[in-house]
């Protein structure tokens, strides 16, 4: 898939619209209008799981404009991504189309399985109805790695995640510390509770140098992905907790 092509796609979405249905109405900054239309939407998304997996997917990623919807498909076996689209309904949401748009799909495979008794060239006649994207790094799901510490405990040091990368933690953290108790301490008119938070804090980062940890996972920003390994679909991931994504 050419990167121009990728870019075209992404900009016909609206900005700050439900990543579930697509409506802008009083979004805000959320990225779900609510939280049955994120759970409808992956519900609907689960319920034809035995498509892809007939197709042995590894991964998958769903998303849609407002005119289309896509579902990028990497198979075993293969070294390019396929897509499939689907022109959107009036009046219907992606839900509704991609349950559209796999059934069709799902029609296929069977129909080239009661003819030719096998599955392998069942799926091969469903991929070859996709548009093939030579370029799969263009496309792929990043990993996503994502710190397990306590967001309180950052801002009352005044520090973000980026801190946390930083070659001497504890030095970072100790620094921290103490441009914060020159503020808060009591002695210097500062209020105990504030004290006691910014005490709280400074110790539960420093046991989080001692032993960091994080949370991995695949996955896109602003795409639904299909983990081939658990086979499930999983929601958008939030760049809020992210602290770097690697190309996997």
């Amino acid at each position: 898939m050419p990167e121009n092509k990728a870019i075209s796609i992404n900009s016909e979405r609206k900005k700050n619209s439900c990543l579930s249905c697509g409506t802008s109405e009083n979004i805000n900054n959320r990225k779900y209008c609510s939280i049955k239309c994120r759970q409808n939407l992956r519900q609907r998304l689960n319920a034809r799981n035995g498509l892809l997996q007939a197709l042995n997917t590894r991964w998958a990623a769903f998303y849609f404009s407002d005119k289309m919807i896509y579902l990028d498909i990497y198979a075993a076996g293969y070294k390019e991504v396929f897509r499939f689209s689907h022109v959107r309904a009036l009046g219907q949401k992606p839900s509704d189309d991609f349950g559209k748009m796999a059934n069709e799909l799902g029609r296929a495979w069977w129909e080239e399985e009661r003819r030719s008794k096998k599955k392998y060239l069942a799926s091969r006649r469903v991929l070859d109805l996709a548009e093939k994207s030579p370029s799969v790094s263009l496309v792929r799901p990043k990993t996503l790695k994502i710190y397990c510490v306590h967001e309180n405990a950052l801002s009352c040091l005044g520090m973000g995640k980026a801190d946390l990368e930083s070659a001497n933690l504890k030095v970072t953290v100790k620094n921290a510390y103490r441009r914060q108790a020159k503020i808060h301490h009591p002695d210097l008119g500062g209020q105990a509770s504030t004290f006691r938070k910014i005490n709280d804090a400074y110790q539960e980062l420093l046991r989080w140098a001692e032993n960091p940890r994080f949370i991995k996972r695949k996955g896109f920003t602003d795409k639904w992905f299909y983990d081939g390994d658990n086979k499930k679909w999983v929601q958008p991931i939030s760049v809020k907790n992210i602290s770097s994504a690697a190309k996997k």
